[in-house]
Formats: structure tokens, C-alpha cells, sequence
């Protein structure tokens, strides 16, 4: 009986088992048991290989029929020549040994190692983006450089505007009041006139809106002490008997002063911001409220908690004609606090000396233990008499800080120049005659020396406005340029750049080019197109045209987003509607103006003392550059 050859049992068992391997004609597949079909071992296979010289010339051996080829199995293969690739197995015959098998086999798995690692890894950075992404917030960027909102007819006179973050973005939020004109009430319902509205700093979105009775004088956020994100209040000043504070978040109500408190007066000025006087850990308040005549003047201290008066109101008689300037808290180098107010001239009184009358005691708390003897002497022993700090026809007063101390001075501006009193002894610095000045001195860093200086606005004659910086330390001027103005006054702004001088913004009207001051005056038209300018002191002698407006400013503001290094510039406008008379109400408009936007879409303007070697394209390229930081408390 014979028995099947190793080869052939090997085939078989090749094709039952499907190793891997060549093709084969009828498979597809070439099984390396195949290779030789013989009944010698591998090793005597390539043991004859090396004797012969081995390889297989035009599919002929080269000893002919010396191999002993087994023939049912010579017949079911192909011919050397017929197989894919034959060309490479005559160049390496040992290579498909019985080594070559045991790593064909195991080839495949490495595939599957790599595919599961290369899985592995993708999951793993996806875990990874997605727990950053939650736990690492992206900073959100102010995409909204310019924006305006019509928020209806104004018909009141007053235009508080505050800039105050309500909504916890970095991003200032645009508080503001104004009164509304119904038509009609619906149904009999009665539509409370006024509203206090505040506007996201971003987009111009509406966050929250309350409605009053009363028109609102004045809008103080995060003044009380302690304040945090959590607990921000607005303080609401209103022009009758209005007292209230709200959440700075949300503008719901937390207290109203009654007016049975106020029983014969009206507020004469927005609230004052005090120390703590109660020993309840919140800041109180001062209200200067007025009665029949002028010079009837009472002070009521309210806590900041509650909303309740602590004592009974003081009154006192201020002599004096014009205009009320104040009231004003100052702090003096020793810790000493006085009211600063007067008609036309500034009187102070210590605030210790109205706490003692409205609670009626001779104690006091800790915070107004301190007195100022070089203001004591300037009045009796008399309590209710009040302190002479300046006799003139007053226009504005300001505290300003000293650099390098805890007190500041006071900055008095009256209708024949601007004096600066040293706050200890209340003696001027100095003293600059400017007549017809037109609005409060605007402050900021002109100058390298870290003082204060402030920018003037007066008017020069018909049609003309002279603007000018002077220098807080001296006192003389370091800058000044003359732009036609026909319009009510308007306040210039200025905000803190990053090299810790400051950029001042002040308003002019259109200008003819090529023509000199004197004849613009006659080209101006009443209701012509004013423009917003920017002047930075790294080059006095060219100032950035912003933007221009027809509408007549009454407000604006200067916001900081801190986390871009961009400010934004915050205007209130009415415009008159044509064929309306004057008392009719107005559109109000609200606008927000990116300055770096801006700076970018500006167009220079040289002034006429610049030197003719100034290349003013190079000049807004430097501008435009700049970049803005919270401003320092003035």
C-alpha cells in the first residue's frame, strides 16, 4: 500500500488550515510547504540547492531528472515562468524555509496592536480637549466695535450715565435714566415716566430696566463698602425726593428713603458716599437736601444698609448767589472728613460736627475721631458755622490727588481762570487766568512728571473754542489749539494708555481745509457736523479725526475692557426732529465706538504749528497702536 508523500500531505494540510503563502492557480494563494514537493527534508532541499548552484532556469531544472518530482503533484502546478513574481523567487530561494512561515503567521497581529494604539491615543486627546475646554474658559473677545440704540422719545433735561460691569464679563455695562413720552396709557393703566436702563457693554443688549415716578439726577455703582461681584449696588439719585439702591446685577430693589424723611425739601445733589458711621460693616450716606429758599440747606445721614435715616437732619445757612457747587467729601492728610459745597463760593464742614448734631451726643465713631487744625482755625468754636476755603464766582470743583501722599488738593474753576489750594493749609499752588471757560477741566497724564494735568475748554470768540492742556504742576500751558464751536458745552474725556500718559478726546466742529481760524468762523454752520478728535502727547501736533456725528451730545463716558487692551467711548445724543419745536421730545440715542477700531479707521489732521517735516501717515500708524488700561482714580 503506499502511502501519500510528505509534500502532498503537507499541501493538503496547508490548504484545510489556509496558511498563508503564494497564491496557487486555483486558490489564489502560494503555500511555501509547495515550494518543493519531495520526499527530502528541508534541509537536505537546501543542501542540494548550494550543491547545484541552485534556481530554476526558464522552469527547467538544471539536472534534469535528477529530482525526484512526485507527478500528480508536478501536474497541478504551474510552470516556474506562469507565477506572479517569479523572478524575485529565483533571486531568494532559502528565504521561503520554514523561518519564513513562523513569521508570516504571526505578522498579521502587528496591525491590529498598532490600529488599537493609534485609537487609544485619539480618545485619549479628545478626553483631553474636551476637559480643557470646560475647565479652561476661552476669554470672549469684544467682536462688537460699534453699535447704536434708539431707546425712545427724551423729554427730561438730566442725563446720568454710569459705566459699571453688572453682567461680570470684563466688559463695562452702560448704565443709564431717561425719561419717557407715552402717548397714551393703555386700557387707564399709567406708564411710569421714567426708566433706568442698564445696556451690555459688548453688544448694546438690554440686561435689566426698572421704571420710576421720578427723574433720575444721578446713577453710583459699587460705591458702598465692602463691594464684591456678589453684593454691587447702584445708588439712584432723583431730582425730587428719590433715594433708592438696587442690585447692580439684576436692578431690583433692596431699600427707597421714605419721603417722610425729606417732608418740605427736594434733593439738591446726588448722595455722598461716607465710611462705615454705624458700625454695621456697610458704607453710609450723606443727602443735601434744600428747602423753600436756596441758602435752607439740611444734611441727612442714611445707612447704607437699610436705607434709614441715623438722627435727625442738620440744617445749616449757606450765604452765597449762583449755582451750587457740591457737595464734595474730602479727605485731609491727618483723616479728617469735610463736606465741601457753597453758592458761588466754597464753605466745608466737618463731618464729625454733623454726626454729633443728628444724634444729638458728644461721642463719635473712630473713623471722625481726626481734625484738621489748619482748617479748624478758619472758623469760631461755633459748630454751625461753616468754614471759608474760597470766596469767588465758583464754576467747578474737583479734588485731585497728590502723587506719593494720602491727601489730595483742590482744583478750584471759576469764570476768570483755574487755581490749584494745597489741601493742607488750603494756600495756592497757582493760579492760571483763562476767561469763559466752558466745562469742568478734564484730568489726566499729559506730562512725564506723574502730576495730574488737565485739559481746558473756553470759549474764544463767536464761533471758536480755545482747547488747551496745562500742566498740573506748574500751572502754564503745554498745548492748546483753537477749533470752531457753536454748540452747548461738552466735555472732553481722557483714558490711560499703556505707556502711563494719557489720550484726551474733546469735540470740534467740521473745518474747511486751507482755511485759516479766523475764516472759519463765517463757514460754520450752527447745526454743522461735529467730530471727535483724538490727541495723545507722544505727538502734540497732529490729533486723530474718530468719528463725526450731527446729533448734540449730553453725556459720554470712556469704558475699559482690560483683558484687550481697548477702551470704547459711550455717547448719549438727541437729535432735534425736523419741523418740531423745541419742546417737543427728542430721539435718544445711545452709541458705543471702539477706539482701536476707530484709531485704525481714523484720518489725521496736523495742526497748523506742526513742522513741515512730520510725516503725519507715520504719526497714525504710531497711533494706531496704542492700547488702553483702567484708568487711576483722579
Amino acid at each position: 500500500m503506499r502511502f501519500p508523500s510528505l509534500s502532498s500531505m503537507a499541501t493538503v494540510l496547508s490548504r484545510a488550515l489556509k496558511l498563508p503563502g503564494k497564491k496557487s492557480h486555483d486558490l489564489g494563494e502560494y503555500d511555501p510547504l509547495t515550494q518543493a514537493d519531495s520526499d527530502e527534508s528541508e534541509d537536505d532541499l537546501v543542501l542540494n540547492v548550494q550543491k547545484n548552484g541552485g534556481g530554476v532556469k526558464n522552469g527547467k531544472s538544471p539536472l534534469g531528472a535528477a529530482q525526484d518530482l512526485d507527478s500528480d503533484v508536478e501536474a497541478g502546478l504551474p510552470k516556474a515562468s506562469q507565477w506572479p513574481g517569479a523572478s524575485k523567487l529565483e533571486a531568494h530561494p532559502v528565504a521561503l524555509g520554514g523561518a519564513g512561515l513562523e513569521q508570516k503567521a504571526r505578522a498579521p497581529v502587528w496591525p491590529y496592536v498598532r490600529t488599537a494604539l493609534f485609537l487609544l491615543t485619539v480618545v485619549i486627546s479628545m478626553v483631553l480637549v474636551l476637559v480643557c475646554a470646560f475647565l479652561i474658559p476661552c476669554p470672549m473677545r469684544d467682536e462688537h466695535n460699534t453699535w447704536s440704540l434708539t431707546l425712545g422719545q427724551q423729554k427730561g433735561m438730566l442725563s446720568p450715565l454710569e459705566l459699571f460691569d453688572v453682567n461680570n464679563d470684563g466688559v463695562p455695562d452702560i448704565l443709564l435714566s431717561f425719561t419717557i413720552h407715552w402717548n397714551n396709557s393703555a386700557q387707564g393703566v399709567p406708564k411710569l415716566p421714567v426708566s433706568v436702563v442698564a445696556l451690555s457693554g459688548r453688544n448694546g443688549r438690554i440686561l435689566w430696566a426698572t421704571y420710576l415716578h421720578e427723574e433720575v439726577r444721578s446713577i453710583q455703582c459699587e460705591m458702598l463698602v465692602p463691594a464684591t461681584p456678589k453684593n454691587a449696588t447702584c445708588l439712584l439719585t432723583g431730582a425730587s425726593k428719590l433715594l433708592r439702591m438696587v442690585n447692580a446685577s439684576s436692578g431690583k430693589l433692596i431699600w427707597t428713603l421714605s419721603p417722610a424723611h425729606v417732608p418740605s425739601g427736594t434733593m439738591a445733589a446726588p448722595a455722598l458716599i461716607l465710611p462705615d458711621l454705624d458700625g454695621d460693616g456697610i458704607g453710609d450716606l450723606v443727602v443735601l437736601t434744600s428747602g423753600e429758599r436756596q441758602s435752607d440747606l439740611s444734611f441727612l445721614l442714611v445707612s447704607g444698609r437699610s436705607g434709614k435715616p441715623l438722627g435727625g437732619p442738620v440744617k445749616y445757612s449757606i450765604m452765597g448767589e449762583g449755582k451750587l457747587i457740591g457737595p464734595q467729601a474730602y479727605l485731609t492728610s491727618r483723616g479728617a472728613i469735610y463736606i465741601l459745597l457753597g453758592f458761588g463760593n466754597v464753605q466745608a464742614v466737618a463731618l464729625r460736627d454733623i454726626f454729633v448734631q443728628a444724634k444729638n451726643r458728644d461721642n463719635f465713631p473712630h473713623i471722625l475721631q481726626a481734625q484738621e487744625p489748619e482748617w479748624e482755625k478758619r472758623r469760631s468754636i461755633n459748630l454751625s458755622e461753616l468754614i471759608d476755603v474760597y470766596s469767588g464766582e465758583m464754576e467747578f470743583l474737583q479734588s485731585v490727588k497728590v502723587p506719593a501722599s494720602n491727601f489730595s488738593d483742590i482744583l478750584i474753576t471759576t469764570k476768570e481762570g483755574v487755581s490749584l489750594l494745597r489741601g493742607q493749609d488750603l494756600e495756592p499752588r497757582w493760579t492760571l487766568q483763562l476767561k469763559n471757560i466752558q466745562s469742568e477741566p478734564t484730568p489726566g497724564y499729559f506730562t512725564d512728571d506723574q502730576n495730574l494735568d488737565f485739559m481746558l475748554q473756553a470759549q474764544s470768540r463767536n464761533g471758536t473754542k480755545m482747547v488747551l492742556v496745562i500742566d498740573g504742576k506748574s500751572g502754564s500751558a503745554v498745548w492748546s489749539s483753537e477749533v470752531p464751536w457753536r454748540r452747548q458745552p461738552c466735555l472732553a474725556s481722557s483714558v490711560m494708555t499703556t505707556d502711563r500718559r494719557s489720550a484726551f478726546l474733546f469735540w470740534g466742529e467740521e473745518t474747511q481745509p486751507g482755511v485759516n481760524s479766523s475764516e472759519q468762523v463765517t463757514r460754520v454752520e450752527p447745526q454743522g457736523r461735529q467730530h471727535l478728535y483724538l490727541l495723545h502727547p507722544s505727538y502734540p501736533m497732529v490729533v486723530l479725526d474718530l468719528t463725526n456725528i450731527t446729533a448734540t451730545v449730553t453725556a459720554s463716558a470712556i469704558g475699559v475692557n482690560e483683558a484687550q487692551k481697548n477702551a470704547f467711548y459711550v455717547t448719549m445724543t438727541t437729535e432735534q426732529v425736523h419741523g418740531a419745536s423745541q419742546t417737543q421730545p427728542k430721539p435718544l440715542l445711545v452709541s458705543k465706538l471702539g477706539l482701536r477700531w476707530a484709531l485704525a479707521h481714523s484720518r489725521a489732521e496736523a495742526l497748523e504749528k506742526t513742522p513741515l517735516k512730520t510725516n503725519v501717515g507715520e504719526v497714525k500708524r504710531f497711533l494706531s497702536r496704542l492700547k488702553f488700561i483702567s484708568p487711576l482714580k483722579f
